[in-house]
């Protein structure tokens, strides 16, 4: 078994939670047909991840009202209310998290694909992201996961061992592409799985 010294976590849906319902199931009224039907065609999630990827949001909201002008008042509050969409820290992952910060064996840091626009506003909601030895933030570097750059950069810049490395996600494809790459994957769940999955890559929590 390879002996893991750096452990790299994705934030939103593993450690943070984080999502468009918070505003929108309150202007459909409760209406979640409505509700999932804007979210898949108008403020989709390819629209979305774009500005992750580092496309500014002014640019990117002003083109969505064009293709879609009747829905004006609804797109603007994408990321006018985005931070009501930041919800909260999933407690019980950020236990684990805690855990394995305090093991002097481990180098933790985080990787996530995080429009660098909204980034700050994380930052200051959640003060325990200053636990990481570093985060890399995809709309910072105009590249998204699951592509290989980002992890190619990621392992690059922190002078990190790929075969040495874990990396946890929620998305499956994103935990594909960091193994496209050498990084052994961890597809999170919820975090008694995480914790038994990390206890069988031989890590000690």
């Amino acid at each position: 078994m390879k002996e893991i010294k750096t452990i790299i976590f994705d934030l939103g849906g593993v450690l943070i939670d984080w999502s468009p319902e918070y505003v929108y199931l309150k202007e459909f009224r409760g209406d979640r047909v409505k509700m999932d039907w804007f979210l898949q065609h108008i403020c989709a999630w390819d629209w979305n991840v774009n500005q992750d990827a580092g496309y500014p949001i002014t640019k990117a909201t002003e083109e969505r009202i064009a293709l879609f002008p009747e829905y004006e008042a609804l797109i603007k509050m994408y990321y006018g209310r985005w931070e009501e969409m930041l919800g909260y820290a999933h407690e019980d992952t950020l236990v684990i998290l805690k855990k394995l910060v305090d093991n002097p064996n481990y180098r933790v840091l985080a990787l996530t694909n995080w429009s660098g626009e909204t980034w700050p506003k994380a930052i200051a909601k959640f003060p325990w992201l200053q636990w990481f030895e570093g985060i890399l933030v995809s709309g910072d570097e105009n590249m998204r996961k699951p592509f290989a750059s980002i992890y190619n950069l990621m392992l690059d810049r922190y002078q990190i061992n790929a075969e040495e490395a874990v990396f946890i996600d929620d998305s499956y494809a994103n935990v594909q592409g960091c193994e496209a790459v050498g990084i052994t994957g961890v597809h999170f769940k919820n975090a008694p799985t995480l914790e038994i999955q990390l206890r069988t890559l031989g890590i000690t929590i």
